[in-house]
């Protein structure tokens, strides 16, 4: 018979009967004792009730509410630790069941699972992984019950879509279901570093849907948000959240798993985690924040030649002089190389490719290996915020302004708070000026520099959207930030790679900003 069961800060001896805390025993009475080891002893399996009551009154006939308060007397004591309030489960009718942290016994020398020890705790895998559980039907009425679990599966499905995710299947999250399991025991069990768990309810004739980004192991919260509409809208719906959903969790997993990256020595990087530390560095677009990504990048080259991922980003990076006007022709050459080695691969990177189709837009000018690069990675990843806004970039080159405004703004909306916003929010910019909707340009502009306020083009159609309202002492406070962002900005050359499809649309942005000061 085993004599100790090790849990959390706790420590069973079963042969002296009591349940010490570290070192100190605590003052729990010899039934709940009785009634803690027949739990722990079958982490994760029902017992019943009648077996619970043979356990701690053995032979006697005792009424349900003692041992009801006998389990409360454990719930009292376990809710001093972290989600201890839940180790312990009512299952109505049924019985209770232990849900807490790992069991470690004597005899066995190793963790037992609240999954019945039926499989070995999993591996991570060696890409972001996330669980969607089963959602919570909270409107009392078992018709909703449909609708939880499609909300659920459809966002599965979406996830799907993220190549760079590993997903869990429906079929092994959705064991979950009517079961309230720690979210650390669920990251063991399913071997995922991240869980979305959400819930519905119905009121009346309306609608509301919560959700939350959970990492396993620490169950820190990463976020969280809510969503109202109609019963009778049920099905369009359910799709908005999803897609709103989706396209939320990618930039927050990002966000979590560059923080990962960062608390890692140095001496236990691999590629993938310097391209993560590049990242940031390399979404600010800034010269000095460029400086800093590149080593970074090519760190993960050395360790990876054939990163896709790794080139995309080393393309964007190095593309980065068109936005200051001083495109050098090695910085020119690199990353057209590193754009030409991803686009000649059959990568699934959706963000990679999305990179080098603004490369080969705005530096080789071919704009129709441009356009299927943004359409490819669409393609592999429907709600990427990013491919989105990288789109609406390319899509700005050619002129085709409806496009650029529909992939904009659906960038935004995926993402508002995405750190690549500034691209999608400046093409906007780009197409409202070029269409003669200035106030909206100018908006757009200011929204823009407020993401990067390093972003030199943003600040250009502010300049141009005063000036073609006659606004001249706003247009020349522009100008003057422009310059004090970058004391070396020259309009003419680069006017010549925003505009190179366009005669009309070069002439529509130098003559306002000649008129404004800017230098030429």
């Amino acid at each position: 018979m085993t004599a100790f069961y090790q849990f959390g800060p706790y420590r069973l001896d079963a042969k002296a009967g009591i349940l010490f805390r570290g070192s100190a025993p605590t003052a729990l009475g010899q039934r709940a004792v009785a009634l803690l080891q027949a739990l722990v002893s079958r982490p994760g399996i029902p017992v019943s009730k009648d077996a619970l009551i043979e356990a701690a009154w053995p032979g006697l006939a005792v009424e349900d509410s003692n041992l009801t308060v006998q389990i409360a007397a454990l719930r009292r004591l376990f809710e001093q630790e972290t989600g201890g309030q839940r180790w312990i489960e009512t299952l109505p009718r049924r019985g209770y069941r232990y849900v807490g942290p790992d069991v470690m016994t004597e005899e066995e020398k190793g963790p037992r699972t609240a999954a019945a020890m039926a499989t070995a705790t999993l591996a991570l895998p060696d890409k972001p992984s996330i669980a969607v559980l089963p959602f919570d039907n909270l409107s009392g009425e078992i018709s909703q019950e449909y609708f939880a679990d499609g909300m659920a599966e459809d966002i599965i499905t979406a996830l799907s879509r993220f190549r760079w995710f590993f997903v869990i299947a429906r079929n092994s999250s959705f064991t979950y279901k009517n079961r309230k399991v720690d979210v650390r025991q669920i990251g063991h069990e399913l071997g995922v570093r991240y869980v979305l768990e959400g819930s519905v309810r119905k009121s009346r004739s309306r609608l509301r849907i919560s959700v939350q980004l959970v990492e396993a192991a620490t169950a820190n919260h990463l976020w969280a948000e809510k969503y109202d509409g109609a019963v009778e809208d049920v099905f369009d719906l359910q799709d908005q959240i999803a897609e709103g959903v989706v396209g939320a969790i990618e930039p927050s997993i990002r966000r979590a798993e560059i923080e990962r990256a960062r608390r890692k020595r140095p001496e236990n990087l691999d590629a993938y985690d310097f391209y993560l530390r590049a990242l940031p560095h390399a979404w600010a677009f800034s010269p000095d924040e460029n400086a800093k990504a590149l080593p970074l990048i090519d760190e993960a080259l050395r360790l990876d030649s054939g990163y896709a991922p790794a080139h995309g980003l080393a393309a964007f990076c190095h593309l980065r002089g068109f936005a200051w006007g001083d495109v050098k022709d090695g910085d020119k050459a690199t990353a057209v190389r590193h754009a030409r080695t991803v686009l000649s691969t059959d990568t699934d990177d959706a963000m990679g490719l999305a990179f080098c189709g603004l490369v080969v837009g705005f530096l080789e000018r071919d704009f129709d290996i441009a356009c299927s690069a943004i359409e490819k990675a669409l393609a592999l990843n429907p709600n990427s915020a990013q491919a989105f806004g990288l789109g609406a970039a390319v899509y700005s080159l050619v002129g085709r302004f409806d496009t650029v405004i529909d992939y904009a703004q659906r960038s935004i909306r995926l993402s508002p708070f995405d750190p690549l916003r500034y691209v999608a929010l400046n093409a906007l910019g780009r197409a409202y000026a070029l269409t003669d909707r200035h106030e909206q340009a100018i908006e757009a502009a200011q929204r823009a520099i407020q993401a990067n306020p390093r972003f030199a083009p943003a600040y250009v159609w502010l300049v141009i959207g005063h000036v073609r309202l006659g606004q001249i002492a706003q247009a020349q406070e522009a100008r003057r930030r422009l310059l004090q962002v970058d004391s070396n900005f020259r309009f003419a050359q680069w006017v010549g790679f925003v505009s190179a499809s366009s005669e009309q649309h070069r002439e529509a942005i130098a003559l306002p900003l000649r008129e404004a000061g800017v230098p030429e």
